[in-house]
């Protein structure tokens, strides 16, 4: 577990502004950043829920889809609560502990979501390309396997960058420009170099997300060649509508987060810093509330499963 030193150069509390420079439209965002959260929770469980009780569903593609579920509910309960806060009531003050216990789930979880895609995406290649070998391949062992690979390269990679980032002296201004903990902000605040992480955390992040993207990027187009070397075409529609899907998924992930991280990095003279906050923030809370819209409305055995469980919880309905 990450110790976090507690000394004279610690401070015991930060302060979250929100979103400098727009404050005034606080108000304004409280209902859909409220609306997309409720989303979240709601469509991510429903899901889980669809999944864990349909024996039909319990197969690699929707054990992956579970654990993004999971993930999306956990990323934004770390950051929206705080944040309906901040724009509620202009309380952004946060503890030291619970800032750096933020940034690590943040950053963590963000990890384990795109290692998930990949996961997804290699998934689809194997029920499509090799569908006589599925079974013999995505075993419970494999999906075990790739399961605590996700999850401990995250860990490795996150684990060094909170350490760097919580041992820095802060002795001077404790506001954060930023809605929640994102490293880079918290860091900047820091007396000493702040650099070397800051550093590690652009290279770690361009490294696992540049190998991500290839793989995934190799898998779908062996999947699309082998599609248009399908005879029937309702076949290849059906494949073509599935990865569809998938990729709509990835681009909502990988674009607004890769933008985010190179703005502000290389865009701070050119990019505003409230747009840099807004990134961010929709970086994190875009993504977990569309995941299961698409993934809900596009699969025809969620979709069914789930209108079947809400009709069944509507008053007036017949059992």
């Amino acid at each position: 577990m990450l110790e976090l030193p507690f000394n004279h150069t610690s401070p015991a509390t930060f302060v979250l502004m929100g979103i400098p420079g727009l404050e005034v439209t606080h108000l304004w965002l409280l209902a859909p950043l409220g609306t997309m959260y409720v989303v979240t929770l709601v469509g991510n469980s429903l899901i889980l829920t669809v999944i864990w009780v349909d024996p039909a569903l319990h197969e690699p593609m929707y054990y992956f889809l579970c654990i993004l579920a999971i993930v999306d509910i956990v990323m934004a309960t770390s950051v929206v609560p705080k944040m309906l806060n901040i724009f509620w009531s202009g309380d952004g003050i946060i503890g030291f502990a619970a800032c750096f216990t933020q940034m690590y789930i943040v950053h963590a979880a963000t990890a384990v979501e795109t290692g998930l895609l990949l996961a997804m995406a290699f998934d689809r290649y194997v029920a499509i390309c090799r569908p006589l070998h599925y079974q013999t391949i995505l075993t419970q062992r494999t999906m075990i396997g790739i399961g605590v690979a996700i999850i401990l390269r995250a860990a490795t990679f996150m684990t060094p960058l909170s350490w760097m980032v919580s041992h820095l002296p802060f002795c001077g201004s404790l506001m954060v420009p930023h809605s929640y903990c994102e490293h880079m902000a918290v860091a900047k605040l820091g007396c000493a170099d702040h650099m070397p992480s800051n550093l590690y955390s652009l290279i770690g992040s361009s490294i696992i997300v540049g190998i991500d993207v290839i793989f995934i990027a190799t898998s779908y187009s062996l999947i699309l060649q082998a599609v248009f070397r399908l005879s029937c075409r309702d076949a290849q529609l059906k494949a073509l509508s599935t990865c569809g899907s998938h990729v709509g998924v990835m681009a909502l992930y990988y674009l607004p987060g890769m933008v985010s991280i190179y703005v502000a990095w290389f865009g701070q003279d050119l990019v505003p810093l409230p747009v840099q906050v807004l990134l961010a923030d929709f970086y994190l809370v875009i993504p977990p509330t569309l995941n299961p819209l698409i993934y809900g409305l596009r699969t025809k055995q969620i979709r069914g499963r789930g209108w079947s469980m809400l009709e069944s919880c509507l008053p007036g309905q017949t059992h």
